[in-house]
């Protein structure tokens, strides 16, 4: 492959697409060459139950991105992960600097204790970033380099995996030619394409409506400081309808595609037709009103909204970045959706897209894609990881592979 070039894998419940890209010189702003995409085999709630599955649809969506791409085979690619039951966790921890200014040996200590606290050997850490350091307890500085003090501390905010999920999806990758280099949380990579710069900055929360899983990332100051995930998505709301109409799954999604919406409204066309399953097993064609979809569709979209809500609440982030929220992901993209979460969620709402990446057609623009475009600003940024560093050297980002983790402790 040539230089500045990129690839990422976004494994989703629903679809596995892949994204080959551009960086030009002296920008960090991905232009993609090529997008190759399949529905998801093998997976559930984005893990791996069957490989020979999961590896065909990659290698078919790896296939097709390097076409569009112009054939070159890619090697390296970044991968987002939305299981093995992530959970996020804040650490704290400080030294003592006897009053002294402080120097880039004593930031350097404090971050070097936060890495020996993240080293569990039992799970597999994801993302360790610093969010904030403190100074004889008084939070909130940016950079203490020259502040004088008696004690500096560091918060960190770690996100962190079960290793056998994501030993299973390396396989695959593996199996595929490939070397998996980096890993992203799901919603992290979302909010990096669909929000902009203030609510990076102010705070904001980014909530990933997928086919089975709807995951949760918080930002605020410019960093990724919470992050979760809600076994539901739009493949739930599908199977809700299916049972509820007695219709075939590929007839209720073509309904809840075409008809769906979380909140009654008055339309043309008050009555849909629906395809049945009759007793004995025949097709029939039943006409009902439009308000009867609606009716099976809000309860299922205002459960997981009410349980993401409950989340936010218990991780008290519902009066500093949950008074914004951005929804993306394909089941987003359901009408209504953005009504039925400010009247669940009572604060600002609006519907992301993917931003910041150049080159996406019209059909691979839409909330669907956020995470795979959002893998690409994370490949093309390399933001700092704490625990991909050793004490006195630079932090290196998530550029090791993981291949030597898995090595040295297996």
């Amino acid at each position: 492959m040539r230089d500045k070039v990129i690839a990422v894998l976004d494994i989703g419940s629903s679809k596995i697409c892949c994204f080959i890209a551009e960086i030009p010189e002296g920008t960090n702003r991905p232009r993609v060459i090529g997008i190759g995409h399949r529905e998801s085999r093998g997976l559930n709630l984005g893990t791996v139950v069957d490989m020979e599955e999961t590896e065909n649809a990659i290698r078919s969506a790896v296939d097709a991105a390097e076409k569009m791409a112009g054939g070159d085979p890619i090697e390296n690619v970044t991968v987002n992960i939305s299981s093995g039951e992530p959970q996020s966790t804040q650490l704290s921890v400080e030294v003592k600097v006897a009053g002294h200014d402080i120097s880039d040996a004593d930031i350097e200590r404090v971050l070097d204790l936060g890495r020996h606290h993240i080293n569990d050997q039992d799970r597999y850490v994801i993302h360790s970033r610093p969010t904030s350091f403190s100074i004889d307890g008084v939070g909130g500085v940016r950079d203490p380099k020259g502040m004088f003090g008696e004690v500096l501390g560091v918060e960190m905010h770690v996100t962190s995996a079960s290793i056998s999920p994501l030993r299973n999806l390396q396989t695959c990758i593996n199996r595929c030619h490939l070397t998996m280099i980096g890993i992203v949380f799901s919603p992290y990579a979302s909010g990096l394409s669909a929000l902009v710069a203030d609510e990076l900055e102010l705070g904001s929360i980014c909530i990933d409506m997928g086919g089975g899983i709807t995951s949760i990332a918080a930002f605020n100051d410019n960093e990724f400081i919470y992050g979760d995930m809600v076994p539901y998505g739009g493949s739930h709301v599908t199977r809700d309808i299916a049972l509820g109409l007695s219709t075939p799954i590929q007839s209720a999604e073509r309904l809840k595609t075409l008809f769906g919406n979380c909140i009654a409204i008055s339309t043309v066309r008050n009555q849909i037709d629906v395809t049945q399953i009759g007793d004995n097993g025949k097709e029939t064609v039943t006409t009902i009103p439009r308000r009867m979809l609606t009716s099976i569709i809000e309860p299922r979209v205002e459960e997981i909204f009410e349980i993401v809500r409950d989340k936010i609440k218990e991780a008290g982030l519902e009066n500093t970045a949950g008074r914004r929220l951005i929804i993306t992901g394909g089941a987003s993209q359901l009408g209504g959706i953005e009504e039925l979460a400010k009247k669940t969620f009572k604060c600002s709402v609006r519907l992301g897209r993917p931003l910041n990446v150049d080159g996406l057609a019209d059909t691979t623009a839409g909330a669907g894609f956020a995470t795979g475009a959002g893998l690409l600003i994370y490949g093309a940024l390399k933001p700092e990881e704490l625990h991909f560093t050793e004490q006195k050297k630079p932090i290196l980002g998530v550029i090791a592979s993981i291949n030597s983790w898995f090595k040295e402790n297996f």
